[in-house]
C-alpha cells in the first residue's frame, strides 16, 4: 500500500501536514509522538507495513503535530489546546466527521483530552503505552522524578539524531542497522536538539489525570508488559481511571507499537474497532528467497577507512532497495553487508540479483548472491525454515560477483530466457542431501 499524499491545512496560524492513505468505513486518526515525520516513517519496510495493516482497516489519516516533522516550526511551546485545534483542522480537511484515534506515548495525553473535549468528534479512543502523567506524583509514584528526567533528557539530547535508543526501543530491531539509521534521521526529521528539549520538557509538565474520568467513548488501552520507558502500570492507571475501559497487557520488550510482533496487537484494534477479527494470510508462504553480501567486506572496509566505508555500505544499500523496489522484491532484513529478501516469483528474483550485481561494481565492490524457493515459515516480518537455510548455503557457495541458483530455482524458469552455467553438485551445511548449483549467465532481458 502506498502513503497517501502529504498535504497542508491551517490551524490558526500554523500549516499542519498530513495525509490520508486507504478507504473504508471507519476513519482512524492516528496521533503520534512528536518525533515525526509523516512521509519518513514510511520509509522503513516494517514500519510502513505496520501503517499498513492499520490503513487496511479504514482509512488512515496521518499527521506531524504543530512543531514536529513537516508542520511548521513553533517558537513557543504548543499547548494542549492548540494541538487539539490541529486535529479539528486535520479531520476537517479529510472530510472526516467522527475518527477513532489511535495515540501512542505521549500522543495519549492529547488524545485522551480531545476524547473528553470533542466526544462527538471521536468514534473510539485506542491508546497504546500511553500516560497521563509522565514525572512523580502521589498517586503515580512508579513514575521517574524531575530530578532523575531531566539527566535522561541531557543524555538523549546528547546524541541526538544519531538512533542510539533505536535498539532500546525497539529491541527487535537491534540487529538491524537500517532501523538505526531511519531512526536517527526520524529524530533529525522531527526537529533540532533544541526543538526536542523544548517538547519533551512541556510533556513533562502536562497532567490529564483529572480528565480520565470524562472520557465516555469506547476506549481500549494495550501494553507491553516489559517495556523498557513506559512502566505498564501507567496503563493499569488510565485504564482503571476511564470508564469501561478495556485494558489488554501483550508480553514484549518493545516500546515502540510498529515494532516487534505488533499483529496482535492491531487484531485487538481490528476486533475494538470493527467488532471482527479477519484471518490472516497463511503463516507458511512458497517464496524465492535471495540471500546477498558484499565480497571481502572486512578487508575492503580496512583499506577504505571506516569514513569512505560507511559511504560505501549506504550507497550499496540504496541501490539494493532500488532493485527490490522494482522488482517486487520484499525487504527481510540487512545483515550488516548484505540483504536477505524474498519474492513472489524466480525469474524476478534473479534479474534483481542480476542487477544488484552489475550495479554496485561502480562502487568498487563485489557481492555474491544465492537463491532457492521453497516454503517458508513466516514470523512477523522475519521469515525461516528450510528453505530459509538453502538459501543462505547457495550463496555462501557463490564466487565473487556470481548469483548462484538451486536446481529448484533453475526448474522453474524454464521459458524465460535465462541462461544459465553448471556448477555442479554440492554439500550444502545442515541440509540432507546433494544438491546441484546453477550460476547466472545471463537474463535474457
Amino acid at each position: 500500500m502506498q502513503p497517501g499524499r502529504t498535504r497542508y491545512v491551517k490551524s490558526g496560524d500554523h500549516h499542519i501536514a498530513y495525509s490520508v492513505t486507504g478507504e473504508g468505513p471507519i476513519d482512524i486518526l492516528y496521533v503520534p509522538t512528536w518525533i515525526s515525520h509523516v512521509e519518513h516513517l514510511w520509509e522503513h519496510p516494517a514500519v510502513a507495513r505496520f501503517f499498513a495493516r492499520i490503513a487496511s482497516l479504514g482509512r488512515l489519516i496521518m499527521f506531524d503535530r504543530r512543531g514536529a516533522g513537516l508542520s511548521d516550526p513553533v517558537t513557543d511551546p504548543p499547548t494542549l489546546e492548540d494541538q487539539m485545534d490541529d486535529v479539528l483542522a486535520v479531520l476537517d480537511a479529510a472530510e472526516s466527521e467522527r475518527a477513532a484515534l489511535f495515540a501512542q506515548l505521549e500522543g495519549g495525553q492529547m488524545a485522551m483530552l480531545f476524547a473528553a473535549t470533542y466526544p462527538e468528534r471521536t468514534s473510539a479512543l485506542v491508546l497504546y503505552a500511553a500516560f497521563a502523567r509522565t514525572t512523580w506524583s502521589e498517586d503515580i509514584h512508579w513514575a521517574n522524578k524531575a530530578e532523575y528526567r531531566a539527566e535522561l533528557l541531557d543524555e538523549m539530547i546528547g546524541s541526538w539524531g544519531e538512533g542510539i535508543r533505536a535498539p532500546e526501543i525497539a529491541p527487535s530491531m537491534a540487529q538491524d542497522p537500517s532501523f538505526r539509521e531511519w531512526y536517527g534521521r526520524l529524530e533529525r526529521y522531527a526537529g533540532s536538539p533544541g526543538t526536542a528539549r523544548t517538547m519533551m520538557q512541556l510533556i513533562g509538565e502536562h497532567d490529564v489525570c483529572a480528565v480520565l474520568p470524562s472520557i465516555r467513548v469506547p476506549t481500549l488501552v494495550m501494553h507491553r508488559e516489559q517495556d523498557p520507558f513506559i512502566d505498564v502500570r501507567h496503563s493499569e492507571y488510565i485504564a482503571s481511571k476511564i470508564p469501561d475501559a478495556k485494558l489488554v497487557k501483550f508480553p514484549g520488550n518493545e516500546n515502540l507499537v510498529l515494532t516487534g510482533r505488533y499483529d496482535p496487537l492491531v487484531d485487538e484494534v481490528e476486533e475494538f474497532l470493527t467488532g471482527a477479527r479477519r484471518e490472516h494470510p497463511p503463516d507458511r508462504i512458497l517464496a524465492t528467497v535471495m540471500f546477498t553480501d558484499i565480497v571481502d567486506s572486512t578487508r575492503r572496509a580496512a583499506d577504505l577507512g571506516d569514513s569512505r566505508w560507511r559511504d560505501v555500505l549506504e550507497r550499496h544499500d540504496e541501490l539494493v532497495r532500488r532493485h527490490l523496489g522494482r522488482y517486487q522484491g520484499r525487504e527481510v532484513k540487512t545483515t550488516g553487508d548484505g540483504f536477505l529478501a524474498t519474492f513472489d516469483g524466480p525469474a524476478r528474483a534473479i534479474r534483481c540479483a542480476w542487477e544488484i550485481n552489475e550495479t554496485v561494481r561502480q562502487l568498487g565492490i563485489d557481492i555474491r548472491a544465492g537463491l532457492h524457493t521453497g516454503e517458508c515459515e513466516v514470523r512477523g516480518d522475519d521469515v525461516a525454515g528450510m528453505a530459509v537455510h538453502i538459501g543462505a548455503r547457495v550463496g555462501s557457495s557463490a564466487e565473487a560477483g556470481e548469483v548462484l541458483v538451486s536446481s529448484t530455482v533453475k526448474d522453474l524458469v524454464v521459458g524465460s530466457g535465462i541462461e544459465f552455467a553448471e556448477r555442479g553438485t554440492h554439500e550444502l551445511k545442515g541440509v540432507p542431501g546433494e544438491w546441484r548449483l546453477y550460476a547466472v549467465e545471463g537474463t535474457g532481458s
